[in-house]
């Protein structure tokens, strides 16, 4: 609190403001902190909402801890999430790529954005006092950048786990490609091979059986088989996942060979990873370039220059 009423000292010289500035401040701390529990306790005592939970009756089993966090978070969603429909869209496309389909998820995501932005800052200013030859001006920069580190924090992390999840997929899907070609070419239809390549591949790759699987289980419960595809695809995010539902989704339209179609999709894939991979050695040499320089290098030079140099000091020095 004094370290407190320091720092406004420093910015306010007139004693009266000082005390205005300060009272404000609490009172509005205290605003929003009354404002926050008001509403988590309307959101929670709510008849018309545990009217309809004992209509609805009881949900699909979930996790304990993300039903519990959803209610609690639930009365103040409209205010985290953002106001924009396409950023809304995309945030949610992006979580989906991530791997979380929860209703809550991005509600989730949004209010660990905002407590991590609001705690950093806030241990900044309470660690401050320790360290009393920081002035205030530094203080106030470390603020502010604990602030932008605990806004961006999460959304780096959210992009590292669709980048790891998306090559996970990338990974499991040649599998998946020669499983279905495999099942097709035997006599089973796009559905059973779907179902069986999804059981196979639930050992060796969970990540891609388990979007097969719910592929499959869409089409049970009546969704259109050429929907479920694209429902894949979009979860997925995965270039070659949508190139071989739109070749499914015209073999299925004009009636052609599902079997023929995937063989030749396959081929085309393998060209398609040949390539890839003389692209990644291509950029080897590119890439050595760096380490060359800074670690190899100057070992080199000290190797093979260094007892030259040295002899040439002796010469000039005259010893």
């Amino acid at each position: 609190m004094e370290y407190l009423i320091q720092f406004l000292t420093s910015l306010v010289n007139d004693e009266d403001s000082l005390q205005l500035v300060f009272i404000g401040t609490v009172a509005a701390g205290i605003f929003v902190f009354g404002l926050g529990v008001m509403f988590l306790v309307a959101g929670a005592t709510d008849p018309l909402r545990r009217r309809l939970s004992a209509v609805i009756g009881p949900k699909p089993a979930k996790s304990a801890t993300g039903e519990r966090i959803a209610k609690v978070l639930e009365p103040v969603s409209s205010y985290i999430l953002p106001q924009k429909d396409w950023e809304r869209s995309k945030m949610t496309t992006k979580m989906v790529h991530a791997g979380y389909r929860s209703p809550s998820a991005l509600t989730s995501f949004y209010a660990i954005k905002i407590v991590v932005g609001l705690l950093l800052p806030v241990s900044v200013l309470a660690l401050a006092p320790l360290f009393p030859e920081v002035s205030t001006q530094m203080v106030l920069f470390f603020t502010v950048l604990a602030a932008f580190i605990g806004i961006m924090v999460p959304n780096v992390l959210l992009e590292r786990k669709i980048e790891r999840r998306k090559r996970q997929l990338r990974n499991g899907f040649p599998d998946a490609l020669d499983l279905l070609v495999v099942c097709t070419e035997a006599g089973l239809g796009l559905n059973m091979a779907i179902q069986r390549v999804a059981r196979e591949l639930a050992a060796s790759h969970p990540l891609l059986a388990e979007e097969l699987a719910l592929v499959n289980l869409e089409i049970r419960a009546g969704v259109g088989r050429v929907e479920a595809l694209k429902n894949l695809a979009q979860r997925t995010g995965l270039e070659d996942i949508r190139g071989l539902v739109s070749l499914l989704a015209q073999s299925l339209r004009f009636g052609t060979s599902i079997a023929d179609t995937l063989r030749v999709y396959a081929e085309e894939f393998r060209d398609k990873r040949m390539q890839r991979a003389e692209e990644q050695a291509a950029k080897v040499g590119t890439k050595m370039i760096f380490p060359l320089v800074l670690c190899m290098f100057p070992s080199f030079f000290l190797v093979a220059i260094g007892p030259a140099v040295l002899r040439m000091i002796e010469v000039f020095s005259g010893r």
